[in-house]
């Protein structure tokens, strides 16, 4: 019963943020806005302490809802920096509530995971690497949106609605572009640690499958973007394009992968 009640509480929250993001003024930090973010952190975080509570779970909805509370975690500290990072929330939280969504539609699917043997300090370094990756990824990714839609609403000469809720495009440039640069760090660290996982339990250094293909386009891709941004030569909607590409990458690396070998093999 808890098993199923508790996703479906964690979602009604998500669902509560995302109507009260879209309603209250942008940057709002009144009580609300922190019982919210606290009930959707602890909601998430709950699910996935329901579901790894007898060992590591490697099935799609729970790496859905491993990224949502990941997501919340990174987001807490830096709503707490000030009004431009939480502005992002009416778009963060319609985002997390779509995966929560899909996670609650895949509940019944198997996890299918690659294991060896001795590696599980490999492996714990690996995934945390890798939830953290995909989390700054994701408020980049958000972030640029933003950047997206106000360059738009100007160029349209719209004013109101969702559009002026969301930070200025110089706050979303550097709220992107300021965790972009975190991630290609932790993203570093990840296929670092993933290259000590295969060699530690398989004895080679790179397994060329799909996922690791993906994580290194994705990698210089970023790459590319913070080096062509601090030459001054990328801004606006052309960066956050190619932001959202990288973020499709890594979501084809992350997401993909489980969505492969969980739904469309099993199928």
């Amino acid at each position: 019963m808890l098993a199923l009640a508790l996703p479906l509480a964690a979602v009604a929250v998500l669902l509560a943020a995302t109507l009260a993001s879209l309603r209250s003024a942008g940057g709002a930090a009144g009580p609300r806005f922190w019982l919210l973010l606290g009930a959707a952190l602890t909601g998430s975080a709950a699910v996935v302490a329901l579901r790894t509570a007898t060992g590591w779970d490697s099935s799609l909805s729970t790496a859905l809802w491993w990224s949502v509370a990941v997501c919340l975690a990174l987001f807490l500290p830096l709503a707490l920096l000030g009004p431009s990072a939480r502005r992002l929330a009416p778009l963060l939280y319609g985002y997390l509530l779509l995966l929560a969504l899909a996670a609650l539609a895949s509940a019944g699917l198997p996890g299918h995971v690659r294991m060896g043997g001795g590696n599980d300090a490999w492996l714990a370094a690996h995934i945390a690497m890798s939830l953290a990756t995909y989390a700054l990824a994701t408020l980049a990714a958000v972030a640029g949106l933003a950047v997206f839609l106000r360059e738009r609403a100007l160029k349209r000469k719209e004013q109101g609605g969702l559009v002026a809720r969301l930070p200025s495009i110089a706050d979303g440039e550097r709220l992107q572009f300021g965790l972009l640069g975190a991630a290609e760090a932790v993203l570093g660290a990840g296929l670092a640690t993933g290259l000590a996982l295969d060699w530690v339990g398989y004895g080679y250094l790179v397994a060329l499958d799909h996922k690791t293909l993906l994580s290194v386009l994705a990698f210089l891709l970023i790459g590319l973007l913070l080096l062509l941004h601090a030459r001054g030569g990328l801004r606006g909607r052309r960066a956050a394009r190619l932001g959202l590409l990288a973020y499709l990458l890594l979501s084809l690396s992350y997401l993909g992968v489980k969505v492969v070998t969980d739904v469309l093999l099993v199928a």
